[in-house]
């Protein structure tokens, strides 16, 4: 089968779509290292460089929300419907929280009309400790992040 239009150039593969189910049953955000060793783990047989490409096509077609982790490796959540979404992460264990964040967006809409600039976006990542992490750090454990 192939996809057209706003989806993907690319032909949807049984491996594609492994990672397109794989994304959606992840709980938060995964980097594709992580959701490569948890298909595997599955005994789901795809490669690396698959999961990669069918993780950029997803973004593209605007299917996965992406945000970049502390060190810059891009991280993906799979986005339930249209319309761009902003998380508020725990840096330690990748909690997410879906925010309101129709101010921004007002905002965004305001530049776009004072600058007279067109196709816009944006980009705004919020990252903190989460109340269980911080209480873990308060109780002295380390606030290392639990496997995925």
């Amino acid at each position: 089968m192939t996809v057209t239009g706003a989806e993907t150039s690319r032909r949807m593969t049984r491996q594609r779509a492994a990672v397109r189910q794989a994304l959606a049953d992840c709980p938060g955000f995964v980097s594709a290292q992580e959701l490569h060793a948890l298909m595997g783990g599955a005994g789901v047989r795809v490669g690396l460089t698959t999961v990669y490409r069918a993780l950029q096509d997803l973004e593209r077609a605007g299917a996965a929300d992406v945000v970049r982790d502390d060190v810059g490796e891009r991280l993906y959540r799979h986005r339930p419907g249209a319309g761009h979404r902003h998380y508020l992460i725990c840096r330690h264990c990748r909690r997410n929280q879906l925010l309101d964040a129709d101010v921004v967006e007002r905002w965004v809409a305001d530049v776009v009309r004072s600058t007279g600039f067109a196709d816009v976006e944006h980009t705004l990542e919020l990252t903190g400790i989460c109340g269980g992490c911080r209480s873990d750090v308060d109780a002295g454990g380390s606030g290392a992040p639990p496997p995925l």
